[in-house]
């Protein structure tokens, strides 16, 4: 799940599990610059802990026995510090966790606590047409690489997927770890497909590509498409056929100078003889 809030926001995550013998729920975070987790409290049974580092700024409560609930409060969100990943986790025990014990894991969620200064906007999506010159990958089978540029997005909450003809494609695709922050604040992100050659050369295929944004409400879908290029194929099989064509007037050049230098050869012997 993500949440965008505003600076100075209260902000207030809950976590619950629905085992009886888990009576420990732990609060973590994971920082943008740090991919590392930081225990930030916990609640053993009714029993509230916040590590001295985040004292101040979160307070945890709840009934982790009884209820199988926990909360994680944020009185007042800042954007540098409270930007991150939060974690929750259930286990049996105590102090014991951090050494041997299991702890289950939430999926976590992503708070972004937005600059004031900057509008959520939403991607402008584009996609580009393979090189003509694209190199053969190493299994010697051509392949073409489209590539989808989404741009001037804040903020960074998108997910990017690909379609062929409607229907999702996952092989050789790739997209950018993470997006990239411009100067002016706004976020920009690639994606790529890699397809054979036979499959962009037909004018018929639509390649797609979706770009998911979160505006802090609905998750907004932006696409760009694109149709196969047959003028590619056209080229391509017309330098093969002209390669084919130089190759056999080669064939035919080198026979017939071939045939001029026997002829000489057997005249030079017939003088011989007759001399």
């Amino acid at each position: 799940t993500a949440i965008l809030k505003g600076p100075e926001d209260k902000v207030n995550l809950s976590c619950s599990h629905t085992d009886s013998n888990y009576y420990m729920i732990l609060w973590y975070q994971q920082s943008a610059q740090n991919t590392g987790l930081k225990l930030i409290g916990y609640v053993r049974n009714t029993s509230p802990t916040v590590e001295d580092s985040f004292k101040g700024r979160f307070d945890v409560s709840g009934d982790a026995a009884a209820n199988k609930m926990a909360y994680l409060h944020f009185p007042k969100v800042t954007e540098a510090e409270d930007s991150a990943v939060y974690f929750c986790a259930a286990s049996e025990h105590g102090m014991s966790l951090w050494y041997t014990d299991k702890a289950e894991f939430g999926p976590g969620t992503r708070l972004t606590v937005l600059d004031p200064n900057i509008k959520v906007t939403e991607p402008t999506v584009k996609v580009l047409a393979p090189s003509a010159k694209e190199c053969e990958d190493r299994n010697k089978k051509k392949k073409k690489t489209l590539v989808c540029v989404a741009t001037r997005f804040y903020p960074d909450h998108v997910t990017v997927f690909w379609q062929v003809n409607n229907v999702n494609r996952t092989e050789g695709a790739g997209t950018d770890n993470r997006a990239l922050w411009d100067k002016d604040g706004l976020y920009s992100i690639t994606s790529r497909l890699r397809v054979p050659a036979n499959e962009w050369h037909k004018p018929e295929n639509r390649f797609t590509c979706i770009v998911s944004f979160y505006d802090g409400t609905d998750n907004i879908r932006v696409n760009d498409t694109i149709s196969g290029d047959l003028q590619g194929n056209k080229t391509m099989n017309t330098s093969t056929q002209t390669a084919k064509l130089a190759y056999s007037i080669f064939i035919a050049k080198s026979t017939f100078y071939g045939l001029v230098v026997m002829v000489m050869i057997w005249k030079f012997q017939v003088s011989s003889l007759q001399m």
